[in-house]
């Protein structure tokens, strides 16, 4: 990931010498194994975990004639370990130590990814229940349709981030795998209560059946949950992106009095967080396809997958990682500004009011589809010639007749939209 987006948290998780790290504890886990069922000396077991190390540079050395990276892992490790070398790597392949590896890269960037969206699940809780009664209007297709809150609106996005929550979990207990099975997964050469030594001490669930490699099918569902946390990100983002409109003007990001909005206009105060979350989340999201294409491998396995796992895996935790930080950053400073939410709410000269004045009607006798003529002609005059909606209702001779001048004053004064938002927190936890 190129540093303008890098969290070096992550990062360091997917460097090769994190990797090389990781490869050799579950070599040595293997060894300890082998060696208390007696298939090593256990002498061979204490010299491996004392003596093995590795270089990274001399490994990419060696690659360049091997052309296989893990051999040349195992030719740098072994010439530290001396004569009980013969006894590192015993009876595993490749992949058993390159996917274990790889689940536990993915597991601890999952981990941190799921703090960072439990911050943000806090931050838009803290918003929601801070704005709860700030009201504002709704909008249906970018017009305004009837009043909510601020709170409300932010209460949505904290159940859909709950939700992706609960997603994470499951596609970390997905991902939480350890797979020592030997060439092709038939455990020839090597006891299945290896794999499960191992699992254990990583606290992993070893493979249901797996080929030679972990079934990819894991790893893709598990890129398609952060896929939908890109997406809710930017739905929450272009929400912002929305308000802040200049014309609108309800939320604002926060502006440090040293920023820039542009290079040629110094007025310009631009939603440019938000505006990035969106391009990031379309990034994050087209990493699905690859890892779904991930799954179809030939026959017990073959090495398609791993260019793509090696670009993206980093990239893409490390993209939501980023994203979600910044969020999280966003709503904690977001600039709110109930005001203008009152200005707009009531631009359209109150013809937000034109269901309670239908229901109104309705109950009077008259057949909804009657009713809906009769209020949506008022509310056009109204909009087309910017008057009052509860002016032009009043001196509306078909109304009166129906409803007298009180019930309608008393509907245009009654600010009772949100009368159940006490009955919709309650679901808030």
């Amino acid at each position: 990931m190129i540093p303008r987006y890098n969290r070096i948290e992550i990062e360091k998780i997917w460097t090769n010498q994190n990797k090389f790290k990781i490869w050799t504890e579950i070599e040595c886990l293997i060894a300890e194994k082998l060696a208390d069922m007696g298939k090593i000396p256990k002498k061979a077991a204490k010299d491996i975990k004392s003596k093995v190390r590795f270089n990274v540079k001399e490994i990419e050395k060696i690659e360049k004639e091997t052309k296989h990276d893990f051999v040349a892992y195992i030719n740098n490790a072994s010439s530290y370990i001396g004569e009980s070398a013969k006894y590192f790597h015993h009876g595993v392949t490749s992949s058993d130590v390159i996917d274990t590896s790889f689940s536990i890269q993915l597991n601890k960037t999952a981990i941190i990814i799921r703090k960072n969206l439990k911050n943000l699940i806090k931050t838009l809780k803290s918003q929601s229940i801070k704005h709860k009664k700030t009201l504002m209007i709704g909008r249906s297709h970018g017009i305004h349709a009837e009043p909510i809150t601020f709170g409300l609106k932010m209460a949505s996005f904290y159940y859909e981030f709950s939700r992706n929550l609960n997603r994470l979990d499951n596609a970390i207990d997905e991902i939480s795998i350890c797979a020592i099975s030997g060439p092709v997964g038939t455990y020839n050469s090597i006891d299945p209560s290896v794999e499960k030594y191992v699992a254990s001490k990583l606290n992993f669930k070893c493979e249901d059946i797996s080929t030679q490699i972990i079934p990819r099918d894991r790893h893709a569902y598990f890129f398609s949950i952060l896929s939908i946390i890109a997406s809710s990100i930017e739905r929450v983002a272009i929400e912002i992106r929305n308000l802040q409109r200049t014309e609108i003007l309800e939320v604002e990001e926060f502006f440090d009095k040293n920023q820039k909005g542009s290079s040629a206009m110094p007025h310009k105060r631009n939603p440019v967080l938000s505006e990035n979350l969106t391009g990031v989340a379309r990034y994050i999201r087209s990493s699905i396809i690859p890892f779904l294409e991930n799954v179809a491998l030939w026959h017990e396995r073959d090495i398609s997958h791993s260019s793509v796992e090696r670009i993206l895996a980093p990239d893409i935790t490390i993209a939501v990682d980023f994203a979600l930080n910044r969020l999280n950053e966003i709503i904690k400073n977001l600039k709110i500004y109930p005001k203008n939410m009152k200005k707009n709410l009531n631009y359209l000269n109150g013809i937000h009011k034109s269901q309670n004045l239908l229901l109104l009607l309705t109950k009077k006798g008259l057949s909804r589809q009657k009713a809906y003529t009769m209020v949506q002609k008022i509310a056009m005059e109204s909009w087309n010639n910017n008057k009052k909606f509860d002016e032009l209702v009043l001196k509306n001779k078909e109304i009166i007749k129906y409803i007298n001048k009180e019930k309608i004053e008393s509907i245009f004064k009654k600010e009772d939209f949100v009368k159940n938002i006490d009955k919709i927190y309650r679901r808030i936890k």
